[in-house]
């Protein structure tokens, strides 16, 4: 499929580069990695990378303000979503052809051509497979927000999907020559008060009957702590990892601008998908996340986590 793909970057003249709204390292990496490509392959042609900012990541590259009248007869290319609903808007379908990349375990497909591969740890890990495969060139900027990329979303390469091949690819990256240092500094050093905030959370955390961890986040916690409803819940979900016999941990934060509360879910033996599949999310066997109408229906899937550690119990 990756030569049908690159039949169609040779034949437009514009592309676009999409990703899911309020994006982590993968998405940022992976969007610019591959804009950055193609500009250093085909420096002929205009290459934009757009949607909403992530001031963490911000280290590996700025994104385009574009006019929309861009999208008229351009190829766009939407990575790491696995369902349109992840988009900030929904401009893709301005485009003349889309093309979507992603790891996830699909929901739905809603490009010209899908290209879905959950044996990759990281979206970015997909996009330097193709660029190097297709013998694409590679320079410092695109290496290293891959890199960004496969080592945010592996666990620093700790979790389930890391292989040999995620290795090979961090190697190939490497090899151009871009300091190691910028990105680790970028991503593990933090700010005193994300620390503080932290210890808090650690001290607020609650786990279940089954030992399911648990944290639920008001839009009043929201403000109080001072900062955006992503870093508290994404960003924070992982305070209740690595602690001896909890296999599951989710964190509820209210989002009052949307009317929903966003949950993150992770596990370090349960395929906790299925659940978040139920409630209309998605993602990984062990990190997935959903969209939820209240605090409510997040006791309704608490009580489902629970039940399946107490299955995996059981059996």
């Amino acid at each position: 499929m990756f030569k049908e793909i690159k039949k169609m970057i040779e034949k437009y003249n514009t592309i676009i580069i999409e990703r899911h709204a309020r994006p982590d390292g993968d998405a940022l990496g992976s969007q610019i990695g591959l804009r950055e490509a193609l500009l250093e392959t085909y420096p002929e042609k205009k290459v934009y990378a757009v949607g909403d900012c992530n001031f963490r990541y911000s280290f590996i590259g700025k994104l385009d303000l574009i006019d929309p009248s861009l999208y008229k007869g351009a190829l766009v290319f939407v990575l790491d979503s696995a369902d349109p609903k992840l988009l900030y808007k929904e401009t893709y379908k301005l485009g003349e052809f889309v093309i979507k990349i992603d790891h996830h375990i699909s929901v739905c497909d809603f490009g010209d051509i899908n290209y879905v591969d959950t044996s990759f740890e990281s979206c970015a890990g997909i996009i330097a497979h193709m660029i190097k495969t297709l013998d694409f060139k590679i320079n410092q900027k695109s290496a290293k927000a891959l890199f960004t990329g496969i080592v945010t979303d592996s666990g620093r390469f700790r979790y389930e999907q890391t292989t040999p091949r995620t290795f090979r690819t961090a190697g190939w990256l490497l090899d151009t020559g871009f300091n190691l240092d910028d990105i680790y500094s970028n991503l593990y050093i933090e700010e005193l008060e994300m620390v503080k905030l932290k210890a808090k959370l650690i001290n607020s955390f609650k786990t279940t009957k089954n030992n399911v961890a648990y944290l639920k986040n008001t839009a009043r916690d929201v403000v109080k702590y001072g900062v955006d409803v992503y870093t508290l819940s994404r960003g924070m979900v992982n305070i209740m990892a690595g602690i001896r016999d909890i296999y599951i941990w989710v964190n509820f934060t209210e989002d009052v601008e949307n009317n929903r509360v966003l949950c993150e879910i992770r596990s370090s033996k349960y395929n906790i998908n299925t659940i978040a599949v139920k409630y209309g999310g998605g993602g990984h066997r062990l990190a997935s996340g959903a969209s939820l109408v209240s605090f409510e229906e997040a006791d309704k899937m608490l009580l489902d986590l629970d039940n399946l550690v107490l299955e995996g119990k059981d059996e």
